[in-house]
């Protein structure tokens, strides 16, 4: 796949991608994956859709999340939140006040 300019300027986890299909089993496959390592599921879970999920996928992520009793404010082993992580990321603003708003 070759990416175009403004493809390449962003952080590799957040490079463009136009047409793709994120139908409810998609989503639902993020709610469905194990933890990364020894990382606490929950906050897995969160770190995975941010990774892979563009902002409206994942406040539809969010909401099957929580619906689910999940924590939007999940902790890493670290003791650290998704927010508190993306915090500095310069392309993660409509993520931060997803997560804000949960």
């Amino acid at each position: 796949m070759q990416l175009n300019a403004s493809q390449t300027n962003m952080r590799a986890d957040k490079a463009k991608v136009v047409d793709e299909i994120w139908d409810e089993a998609r989503i639902e496959s993020f709610l469905n994956k194990g933890p990364m390592g020894d990382e606490p599921e929950q906050f897995s879970c969160l770190l995975n859709a941010y990774r892979g999920m563009r902002s409206e996928d994942f406040a539809r992520f969010l909401e099957q999340f929580k619906a689910r009793g999940g924590d939007a404010n999940a902790q890493s082993k670290d003791g650290r939140t998704l927010l508190e992580i993306i915090e500095a990321h310069d392309k993660a603003d409509d993520f931060k006040t997803l997560l804000r708003q949960s």
